[in-house]
């Protein structure tokens, strides 16, 4: 975990805006989402074509390029805090915010958006303590949100659960190739995140970044996964709730690439709520806007 990449948090992840507080309006769909028996599917996508940076609206998302992709398998939704929660009990896998408590030089803990009060922005800290299982940091908990997102996972603990169960993290291009291709319009690089009424059809920040989320999505957290409805192929929030890891290194060749925007991508302020949107991110870093899913090669 390197202090330095908090520092360059609104830069490298520009999407993010909002916390994980208790707030009044995100608990209005708590009951939404896939039930239990219908969590741990997976969708086969078929061999294809995507133009790879459609649309660019950042510097790093050109210059577009049409590439092949074969087929594969990809998990209907995000790895949830149950299905992470089976995984440490059966391996007793630590995770590197929990293993970083022991650092010394500061760079102890993963990151939280913490909300500005009294009218003052929202800041970014690095909390000693904050985990997969105290997301808050310590002293809360995951208690009933078992079907929600897990967070505070870097690449390598999502590489380590995707080894436990018999996958893999996706490349950017299968990433990106699956949720391009299962967007309403593929024409229009942003409608996984508003329909053409302008009302949010994936958990995203409604309002004014950093001072204000209204919450019109029904969220100013993470959601339970599937709240939405699923993309054309079957998939669910895969615009929005939490970016997702990639099996893909950055241009730097150091720093993993995560997809997909979160519940803290604004309008005003980073946009990234689209399939060709791309960031940064060191490989042992995590946060409480960050999560993955799987997918698996064909058989």
């Amino acid at each position: 975990m390197k202090r330095a990449t908090l520092i360059l948090l609104p830069l490298l992840l520009a999407s993010a805006c909002q916390p994980e507080p208790e707030v009044k309006n995100s608990e209005a769909k708590v009951n939404c989402g896939l039930t239990v028996a219908q969590q741990g599917g997976w969708v086969k996508i078929p061999a294809g074509s995507v133009l790879l940076g459609q649309d660019p609206s950042f510097p790093e998302e050109g210059p577009s390029m049409r590439v092949q992709v074969n087929g594969f398998e990809m998990q209907t939704h995000e790895v949830t805090n149950r299905e992470f929660a089976a995984f440490v009990a059966a391996t007793a896998y630590v995770t590197d915010a929990e293993k970083s408590l022991t650092r010394q030089d500061g760079g102890a803990g993963s990151a939280v958006f913490e909300i500005g009060k009294g009218g003052q922005p929202g800041q970014w800290k690095l909390v000693p303590g904050a985990t997969w299982k105290s997301p808050r940091g310590p002293g809360s908990t995951i208690e009933g949100q078992d079907d929600k997102p897990v967070i505070h996972v870097s690449r390598q603990d999502a590489k380590a659960y995707a080894a436990w169960v018999g996958a893999r993290l996706p490349s950017e291009i299968e990433w990106e190739y699956a949720a391009q291709s299962g967007l309403p319009d593929q024409a229009n690089t942003r409608s996984g995140a508003y329909d053409p009424q302008k009302k949010p059809i994936a958990n995203t920040w409604q309002g004014l970044f950093p001072f204000l989320d209204e919450g019109g999505d029904g969220f100013q957290s993470t959601a339970p996964v599937g709240c939405f409805l699923p993309s054309k192929l079957g998939l669910y929030d895969m615009i929005g709730n939490v970016w997702e890891w990639t099996e893909t290194p950055f241009q730097d060749g150091v720093s993993g690439t995560v997809k997909g925007g979160s519940w803290l991508c604004s309008d005003n302020f980073c946009g990234r709520y689209r399939p060709q949107a791309r960031q940064p991110q060191d490989i042992d870093f995590s946060s409480n806007h960050i999560g993955f899913r799987l997918v698996r090669d064909v058989r």
